[in-house]
C-alpha cells in the first residue's frame, strides 16, 4: 500500500486535515482576544508617557532659551565694562573686542551722546578720522537716511560690529524714533540694561528684521550721567532658531510675545506645523527690563515620534495570531509533505553523485595542466600519491618514480626541517617531528605561505614558496595533506637587489633632519607617496608602508583649520608647476599638536599627473613662543585649564572637521554637586581650592587630544575628538570615580554630576551641547553623583550613590 493512502484519525472520527483547521481556528481566536486586551492597556499608558515626554522637552527648551537671553546680557555687560574702564576707545579697539561677542546677535553698537552745540565739531572730527564724510542722520518720510533735524541732543551710531550683509547705518540718530528714544531714556534713568519694544531693525536683512535693542548706559568712573550707550541689535529669529533643531525635526512649536506690548504681537513663531493636541506649556523669559511669554506646543514631529497606534497594535496582534495559526496548521499537516521531500532529496543525491564523478575527472585534468606550479598530495603517513606535471618539470622527477615511493620529507633539506620542528615545538608546547614541520601551521600566522628549499633529482637546490593544507573526505575525515609549491628563485634575487638599494637610501636619509619624500597626484586624484623616509614616520606618526598605500592619511593628521589651505597649495603647485612651500599644524596620536614646514619641487609626469621631490621638518619649537602667548588669552586664571572661549573655538573647529571628513566626537559635561554649600560653609578660598583640586584630578585622566575647559562657576566640559559614545561613557565613569575615590582636604568627599553626548550626523553645536546639558540635568534630577547620557545613547548604568 502506498504511503499516501494512510489517513490517520484524531479521536477516531476527526481526520488529520480537519484537526489542523480546528486547532488553527482556536489559536487565532485566543490570540485576537489577547491582542484587544493588550491594546486597551497600552493606550492608557501611552497617554501618560506622552505628557511626561512633552514636559521634559519643554523644560529643556526653556532652559536653553533662558541661557541665551542671559548670555546676551552678559556679553553686552562686558562691552559696557570695556568702555567704562577705557578713557578712549578707538574703532580698531572696539572691533577687536566686539567681534568675538557676535554670537546670535546681529550687531554691537557704540553711540555717544552729542549736544546741539557739539554736533558740527563732532561730525568734522569723525569725518577726519574716517577719511569719509560723516553726518548725523535719521529716517525721512520715504524711509531713507537723511541729515537729522536740529535737536538739543543726539545719540548717533559711531562704531558698529556686524555680520549683516547690508552693513551698518553709521550716523543714525537713535533719538529720532520714539521706540528707540524711549529705550535710551529708560536705560539712562535706571542705569541698567533696557530692552526696546518689538521693532523693525535698520540695516538688517528683511528675514531677520524683527527684533529688539538691548541698551546699556556707559558712565565714566566717578560720573553720574552716561556719556554714551552700547547696544546689542538682536534679531529674535536668529536668537531663537539658531542652533535649535530644524523645523522638520523640531518636536515643539515655539511662540514668544512681549508682555509689555499692548498689541500682543508675535515677536517670534517657529515655522513647523502644529500637532492636533491639547498639550501646552507657558514659561516666562526675562531680558533686561522686559518679561516675555514663551508658549510651547507639540509639533507634528512630536506627534509622529510618539509611534503609538491602536490600529497598528490590533493589526500586528491579529497578524501574529494568524501567523501562529498558519504555523500550527503547517506543523500538523506536514507528514505527507515530509515523505515527498525525502523522495526529492534522494533523487538530488544521486544527481550530485554523478556530478562529483565528473568533477573528479576535471580536477585531474586541471592538476596536469598546471605546469608552472608543483602540486603534491600525500596520505596520512606522508607518502606521495599525487605528483602533477608542474612538479615533474620543477623537480625533475617522474611521477611513476615518486608516487607510492617517496615522502614529502625526502624532497626538503633536512637542516631546514630540523630547525623548523624545533621552533614549532617551543611555540606549541609539544614535540613536532621533522617529517611534519612543513605541514604544521604557525600559531602566529596560520595559512601563511612559507619559504623552503627543495632538492631536485640531480641534487641541485631550489627556493620555493609553499602553502600546505589538510585533505578531508566527504565525511569530513582527515585523509592526507596537499602542498603547493611556487618557484621564487628569480624573485628572491630581485628582492635582494632592491633591499641593497633601500639600505643605502635609508643610510643617506637618516642624516637628513625631518623626512624626505616623493609624492604624486595622479589624474584620478589618487594621492600616493612613491618614497617616504623613516623621518616621515616620525613627522606624521604613520608607518611608511601605510603612507605609500594611501597618502591621504597625512591629510587626516593635518589640523582641520589648515587642511584646506594645504590642499589648495598642492593643487596650485601642480597647476603652475611652481615650488611648493607651506607651514601647517598636524595633530598626532602620541605627540599631540606639532608644527610642520614642507618644501617640494614639482615636475609633470609623461602619462599625466604631477611628481614632487621634497622634504618636511618639525618647526614646533619655533612656534612654541607664539603658542605660549596665545595660551594666556584662552586659559582660566583660577584653575589653569582652558576657558569657555577656547572651548567654543575648539568645538567649532571639530565640527568643521567632522562635516568635511568623518569620524566621532563626544563631550562630557560635569557640574559640582552642592558647590554653593561648600562656599557658604568653608568660604570662597576653600571653594577655589576645591575647583583647583578637581581640575588636577580630571586632567590626570585625560588624553593629550582631549580638551578640558571651565565654562564658568562650577561647570566644566571635556571635548573628546575621535571618541564614540561607548568610549566617552567609559572615560566619564573613570573621571567620576577619580573624583569621588578620595576626599579633599577640609571639605571631605566632593562629587559631581556628569552628562555625556556624542555627535550625530547633521547635528549642530547647540544640539550637541543641549543633549549634554540635558544629561547633566537628568543626573541632577536622579540624585546627583552619577554619569548619565541622553536616551538613545544611554550606556549600561554605572554605580549609583545615595541621594545627597
Amino acid at each position: 500500500m502506498p504511503l499516501q493512502a494512510v489517513r490517520p484519525k484524531i479521536l477516531g472520527f476527526i481526520s488529520e486535515q480537519v484537526s489542523a483547521w480546528l486547532m488553527a481556528l482556536v489559536v487565532f481566536l485566543a490570540g485576537s482576544t489577547l491582542t484587544i486586551i493588550i491594546a486597551w492597556a497600552t493606550s492608557d499608558l501611552y497617554q501618560q508617557q506622552e505628557r511626561q515626554r512633552f514636559q521634559l522637552l519643554v523644560n529643556e527648551r526653556f532652559t536653553r532659551l533662558q541661557e541665551r537671553f542671559e548670555d546676551q546680557e552678559q556679553r553686552l555687560a562686558s562691552l559696557q565694562r570695556f568702555f567704562v574702564n577705557s578713557s578712549d576707545v578707538s574703532r580698531d579697539e572696539f572691533d577687536g573686542f566686539a567681534q568675538p561677542l557676535l554670537l546670535r546677535s546681529r550687531a554691537y553698537v557704540w553711540a555717544p551722546r552729542v549736544l546741539r552745540d557739539q554736533r558740527v565739531q563732532f561730525e568734522q572730527e569723525v569725518s577726519r578720522q574716517r577719511a569719509l564724510p560723516f553726518r548725523i542722520r535719521e529716517l525721512n518720510s520715504l524711509g531713507e537716511l537723511a541729515p537729522a533735524v536740529e535737536r538739543d541732543e543726539y545719540v548717533p551710531i559711531l562704531y558698529s560690529q556686524t555680520h549683516s550683509l547690508l552693513g551698518s547705518p553709521l550716523g543714525f540718530d537713535l533719538l529720532a524714533q520714539p521706540l528707540r528714544r524711549s529705550t535710551l531714556q529708560r536705560a539712562q534713568a535706571s542705569g541698567k540694561l533696557a530692552v526696546s519694544q518689538p521693532m523693525q531693525l535698520v540695516g538688517v536683512e528683511p528675514a531677520y528684521a524683527t527684533g529688539v535693542l538691548l541698551v546699556a548706559p556707559v558712565v565714566s568712573l566717578g560720573g553720574t550721567e552716561p556719556y554714551g550707550f552700547v547696544m546689542a541689535v538682536i534679531s529674535m529669529r536668529q536668537l531663537m532658531a539658531d542652533g535649535l533643531p530644524k523645523p522638520d525635526r523640531d518636536n515643539l512649536v515655539t511662540q514668544i510675545v512681549d508682555t509689555s506690548d499692548q498689541q500682543k504681537r508675535l515677536l517670534y513663531e517657529s515655522s513647523n506645523a502644529l500637532a492636533n493636541s491639547d498639550l501646552v506649556a507657558t514659561r516666562r523669559l526675562t531680558l533686561g527690563d522686559h518679561v516675555y511669554a514663551l508658549t510651547l506646543r507639540p509639533s507634528l514631529v512630536f506627534e509622529k515620534g510618539s509611534g503609538f497606534s491602536l490600529v497598528s497594535i490590533l493589526a500586528m496582534g491579529g497578524l501574529f495570531s494568524l501567523l501562529l495559526s498558519v504555523l500550527l496548521y503547517m506543523l500538523v499537516s506536514q507528514r505527507q509533505r515530509a515523505l515527498k521531500l525525502v523522495e526529492q532529496r534522494t533523487a538530488q543525491l544521486r544527481l550530485r553523485e554523478q556530478e562529483l564523478r565528473g568533477a573528479h575527472g576535471q580536477l585531474r585534468s586541471v592538476l596536469n595542466a598546471a605546469t608552472q606550479v608543483a602540486i603534491i598530495a600525500t596520505d596520512l603517513h606522508g607518502v606521495i600519491n599525487t605528483f602533477n606535471a608542474g612538479a615533474e618539470q620543477m623537480l625533475g622527477f617522474k611521477a611513476e618514480h615518486v608516487i607510492g615511493r617517496l615522502t614529502l620529507e625526502s624532497l626538503h633539506v633536512a637542516a631546514e626541517l630540523d630547525a623548523r620542528a624545533t621552533s614549532l615545538s617551543v611555540a606549541l608546547g609539544r614535540r613536532i617531528p621533522p617529517s611534519q614541520a612543513m605541514l604544521v601551521e604557525s600559531p602566529d600566522n596560520p595559512q601563511e605561505a612559507r619559504e623552503w628549499t627543495l632538492v631536485r633529482e640531480d641534487g641541485s637546490q631550489l627556493t620555493v614558496n609553499m602553502l600546505g593544507t589538510v585533505l578531508l573526505d566527504e565525511h569530513g575525515l582527515w585523509v592526507g595533506h596537499l602542498a603547493i609549491y611556487l618557484d621564487i628563485t628569480e624573485q628572491k634575487r630581485a628582492y635582494e637587489a632592491l633591499a641593497v638599494r633601500d639600505r643605502l637610501l635609508k643610510k643617506l636619509s637618516a642624516h637628513v633632519p625631518g623626512g624626505i619624500f616623493q609624492f604624486t597626484v595622479e589624474p584620478q586624484d589618487n594621492w600616493r607617496f612613491i618614497y617616504a623616509s623613516d623621518g616621515m614616520r616620525d613627522i606624521y606618526e604613520i608607518d611608511t608602508g601605510v603612507l605609500q598605500r594611501d597618502a591621504k592619511q597625512v591629510l587626516e593628521r593635518i589640523h582641520p583649520l589648515d587642511v584646506e589651505r594645504v590642499r589648495a597649495s598642492i593643487r596650485l603647485s601642480a597647476l603652475q608647476l611652481s615650488h611648493w612651500r607651506e607651514e601647517y599644524r598636524v595633530q598626532l596620536p602620541q605627540r599631540g599638536l606639532r608644527w610642520i614646514r614642507g618644501e617640494a619641487t614639482p615636475e609633470e609626469l609623461p602619462g599625466g599627473g604631477t611628481l614632487w621631490h621634497g622634504y618636511v621638518s618639525d618647526i614646533s619649537d619655533l612656534k612654541r613662543v607664539e603658542e605660549e602667548l596665545r595660551a594666556l588669552s584662552i586659559t582660566d586664571a583660577l584653575t589653569g585649564i582652558h576657558n569657555r572661549r577656547y572651548f567654543q573655538d575648539r568645538l567649532k573647529a571639530e565640527m568643521v572637521r567632522l562635516n568635511r571628513t568623518s569620524g566621532a566626537l563626544s563631550v562630557i559635561m560635569l557640574d559640582i554637586d552642592h558647590f554653593k554649600r561648600i562656599n557658604d560653609q568653608y568660604g570662597h578660598a576653600v571653594g577655589d581650592g576645591v575647583l583647583q583640586e578637581l581640575c588636577k584630578r580630571i586632567s590626570q585622566r585625560l588624553r593629550r587630544s582631549d580638551v578640558f575647559c571651565r565654562l564658568g562657576g562650577e561647570e566644566f566640559m571635556v571635548l573628546c575628538p575621535n571618541t564614540d559614545s561607548t568610549q566617552a561613557y567609559s572615560l566619564a565613569m573613570a573621571l567620576w570615580q577619580s573624583l569621588r575615590s578620595a576626599p579633599m582636604e577640609s571639605v571631605g568627599t566632593v562629587t559631581a554630576s556628569f552628562g555625556v553626548a556624542s555627535w550625530r550626523i547633521d547635528e549642530g553645536v547647540d544640539g550637541l551641547l543641549l543633549r549634554a546639558d540635558s544629561a547633566v540635568y537628568v543626573a541632577k534630577q536622579a540624585g546627583r553623583d552619577r554619569v548619565e547620557t541622553v536616551a538613545r545613547e544611554r550606556a549600561p548604568a554605572g554605580p549609583r550613590s545615595g541621594p545627597d
